[in-house]
């Protein structure tokens, strides 16, 4: 567990260096001032309206209490057990099996379930995964994740900006005052690709920690295993179209990848391996029980 939140704070640094090493490149102490004015607007933006957002965007409906009791008491429990207010529990109406946690801290939280998911898993595993998404709350992954996203996003812009920096200054007859054009649009090339990849090891390492955390406060690390085991081997009936980019920017956010389809690098995405975190499970099982 601390192994998991020392790698978020050593990522996290890294990605804050890039933006900073970027805003440089692109226009020196202005470029650099540039950055982090972006960084902080982007980051204010996610930080207050990324759960409305999200839950507008997947037809988001408050889960009725009347009928599904459990769902309402099982959150009770595991809530008091962690220390946290009742977040605002949803439920999005899809065959995809899923679930996610959003909002900025523990006092504006919300989970969301699927109805495939309800239908999916036994009461043991549906508890599991509940376990997991509040373990998100419990972490302020929901934080983290929207500050990496930002600042990828931040740099992705940057990026953006210095291409149209190396066309013009290709062109123009000042270059050698202006930069060269080819390291320009090498490192405006780069750099987002950079940005991406520690944001993906951010998410991963967050998804590690809170399947530990879950397993922990659940008392049950074998039930939320066979939970993704599930998950993922329905995902293939039941997922998001692979064409929806704009959902795709929020694929983090699910217990497990709502997209069929594997990376051609396993840097190249958002969730560890799944074979990886029932691995953990299990071994966790076995040491603690």
């Amino acid at each position: 567990m601390i192994v998991n939140k020392m790698k978020t704070l050593v990522l996290l640094s890294i990605l804050s260096g890039i933006l900073l090493l970027f805003g440089s490149a692109c226009g020196g102490t202005a470029g650099l001032q540039f950055a982090l004015i972006l960084a902080l607007v982007m980051n204010g933006v996610a930080y207050f309206f990324s759960d409305k957002i999200v839950l507008k965007l997947y037809k988001a409906q408050p889960l009725d209490q009347a009928q599904y009791p459990e769902i309402y008491s099982t959150i009770e429990e595991l809530r008091l057990s962690m220390d946290l207010p009742m977040p605002k529990l949803w439920i999005v109406h899809t065959p995809m099996a899923n679930a996610f946690a959003t909002g900025r801290n523990p006092r504006h939280a919300s989970i969301a379930v699927t109805t495939g998911i309800l239908d999916l898993l036994d009461h043991k595993e549906l508890r599991g995964v509940l376990a997991h998404e509040l373990s998100h709350v419990k972490n302020r992954d929901i934080l983290v994740g929207t500050v990496a996203a930002t600042m990828a996003a931040a740099i992705g812009y940057l990026a953006s900006m210095l291409q149209h920096m190396a066309f013009w200054n290709a062109i123009s007859s000042r270059r050698k005052e202006s930069g060269n054009p080819i390291a320009m649009l090498v490192v405006s090339l780069i750099m987002p690709i950079a940005a991406m990849l520690v944001q993906f090891a951010i998410s991963r390492s967050r998804e590690y920690l809170a399947d530990e955390t879950g397993a922990h406060y659940c008392h049950d690390p074998l039930a939320l295993a066979s939970a993704l085991e599930k998950l993922h081997n329905h995902i293939p009936s039941a997922h998001l179209n692979n064409n929806e980019t704009q959902k795709a920017s929020t694929a983090s956010l699910f217990i497990v990848h709502p997209f069929t389809g594997k990376s051609l690098i396993s840097l190249f995405s958002t969730h560890p391996p799944m074979h990886k975190r029932i691995e953990r499970l299990r071994n966790l099982y076995q040491k603690t029980y």
